[in-house]
């Protein structure tokens, strides 16, 4: 009988290398699943019937291509209020509202500073780029939570390179994240692509070569012309409209402008955003940024974070039925596409991942609806104060309880009920309720919530209240939010318009994905603007952000 001795080492080395080799090429084929680059375009002040209303004038390499050959949402909204640029871009990229990553607006009074604030500054930082001191003292440390792109860097290591870029610094800041290699935006005072000491000492050689080109006086020395001929802009209203708010100096309120006349009474280069040409400066902007920068050259997943805000500035002018705005979108088309083609060269065609939203949609004119028969209306500010006097002599003796009113938040003056804590806690409940019920009486406010309501609410309740409570941070809100009626906006113009409120015209917006494993499709199904953080997560297999309360998108995810 013959006994056989096998010598285990060698096999068991053996295994073990194949068992870790196996592990290795498991971890290089989730990475190699990545996508080279991720882009998300931000469009400030869309609404989603913009891409139905234009679609016929756009051309085939912008929207048209990412709504043909990407995955559309029919049907995605914004799922709290306020709805405004800083908490739209902060919630796309957090995957979470304002609850919980702190920016409940663009500006909110700060009850510890007792002042208003704004939800970028950043006192302990300065501009880099710019001699404008106030240019550059911003950061993303009001940002209670990670962002998508925080995680990407957490996730390779800080290997991936995150660069984001937009017209408003607040664009730029809170979608970079925490973790950016940098943020930059245009200045209005020199017209100039700038940054803050938070991601540097110095610009980068790119973007100094960038500022050297000086468009925006190129821009800016030129003439608005329409791109196609104004008869040709059957989707929108007439191009002489009396609910548009003209340029400083301009006599009408229809093409052309003449830009190079109309900077010298219109803040020179604070007049580039409010073209369209704003739009054309980003694009040039994120074109050398991705040279500049390397941006999809590796097998590392870098991110890219445009925020195009003309549409927005412009639209807060003269409205969503303008010939001018419809011009922008046009003209916007046109940029997309050309990003789209560059995107093709640089990662390649099927290696790059775009999203498209954004930060809020628009009111129509409240004036044009009256005049159209339509309920709408303008809340007087002056005639509410006058009456916020006779409601504080009638019940408090003269005294002015309400230390601030903040984004149609009220803030009481706590130091008023700050005796007995019983006595006092009692009296500011009863005032709160007295102040709520004065506010339901006024024309034009439809409702009214205490922060007693609010806290005993739960975030994932429907309708306006939910809305109201996932907007809602303890820390920051004020003790009353108002909502007003829809169609009614709080300014005393009857030109222009705005947004901010919970009803579909502000909430309703476009979400697009394009590219690497995105199947082209459409869903109606209902989707809150906090799902878009979450499906990219499952997208580049990295985690969610640390405050995110959205699902990821699974008509993208699981086909």
């Amino acid at each position: 009988m013959y006994i056989l001795h096998f010598n285990f080492k060698p096999l068991m080395r053996i295994l073990f290398i194949t068992f870790f080799s196996g592990l290795l090429v498991t971890g290089y084929a989730q990475s190699a699943g990545r996508p080279k680059l991720v882009v998300g375009i931000t469009v400030d002040q869309m609404r989603q019937e913009y891409l139905y209303r234009y679609y016929d004038k756009f051309g085939e390499g912008g929207f048209k291509r990412l709504v043909d050959g990407g995955f559309m949402l029919s049907n995605a909204h914004y799922n709290y209020v306020p709805t405004y640029t800083g908490p739209g871009h902060a919630s796309v990229y957090t995957g979470t509202t304002p609850a919980y990553h702190g920016i409940i607006g663009n500006n909110w009074y700060d009850k510890n500073l007792q002042k208003v604030v704004y939800c970028a500054s950043d006192e302990t930082q300065t501009p880099v780029g710019s001699e404008t001191v106030a240019a550059g003292r911003v950061s993303p440390h009001r940002m209670l939570t990670t962002t998508i792109t925080d995680e990407l860097k957490l996730a390779t290591q800080k290997q991936s390179k995150v660069i984001a870029l937009a017209d408003k610094d607040r664009g730029a800041v809170l979608p970079g994240g925490h973790m950016a290699d940098a943020a930059y935006w245009y200045d209005e005072k020199t017209g100039k692509l700038i940054t803050s000491s938070y991601y540097m000492t110095k610009l980068p050689a790119w973007a100094e070569n960038f500022n050297e080109r000086k468009l925006a006086d190129k821009y800016l020395n030129g003439v608005w012309t329409p791109l196609l001929p104004v008869e040709k802009y059957t989707e929108s209203g007439a191009d002489n409209s009396p609910y548009e708010i003209r340029f400083k100096g301009e006599t009408k309120n229809s093409f052309p402008y003449d830009l190079k006349a109309l900077r010298k009474t219109n803040g020179n280069y604070e007049l580039l955003p409010y073209t369209p040409f704003s739009n054309d400066y980003l694009t040039e902007a994120a074109l050398a940024a991705i040279d500049g920068e390397k941006l999809g050259i590796d097998a590392v997943t870098d991110f890219l974070c445009l925020s195009y805000s003309a549409p927005d500035k412009i639209g807060h002018m003269v409205g969503p039925n303008a010939v001018e705005l419809q011009d922008v979108y046009l003209r916007l088309d046109k940029n997309i596409a050309d990003l789209l083609k560059k995107l093709d060269q640089v990662a390649g065609s099927g290696n790059y991942i775009v999203f498209l939203t954004s930060d809020h949609g628009v009111a129509d004119v409240p004036q044009y609806l009256t005049d159209s028969k339509v309920p709408a209306g303008y809340l007087n500010a002056n005639n509410l104060n006058a009456k916020f006097g006779t409601l504080f002599m009638q019940y408090f003796q003269g005294k002015k309880v309400i230390e601030a009113i903040s984004e149609e938040q009220i803030y009481l003056d706590h130091e008023l009920f700050a005796g007995d804590p019983k006595s006092g806690g009692v009296e500011l409940m009863v005032s709160l309720e007295l102040i709520s019920n004065f506010l339901l009486q006024q024309d034009g406010i439809a409702q009214a919530y205490t922060r007693n309501v609010i806290r005993q609410g739960d975030f994932n309740e429907g309708g306006i209240k939910g809305m109201v409570i996932r907007g809602y941070h303890e820390k920051r809100s004020g003790d009353i939010v108002a909502i007003l009626e829809p169609g009614w906006l709080e300014q005393g113009r009857v030109t222009g318009t705005t947004h901010g409120s919970p009803y579909s015209y502000d909430t309703h917006v476009p979400v697009i994905f394009y590219g690497k494993g995105i199947k082209p499709g459409m869903s109606s199904a209902y989707h809150p603007i906090t799902d878009i953080a979450p499906t990219l997560s499952v997208l580049l297999k990295i985690k969610f952000p640390s405050g995110c309360t959205g699902n990821p998108i699974r008509e993208i995810t699981d086909r």
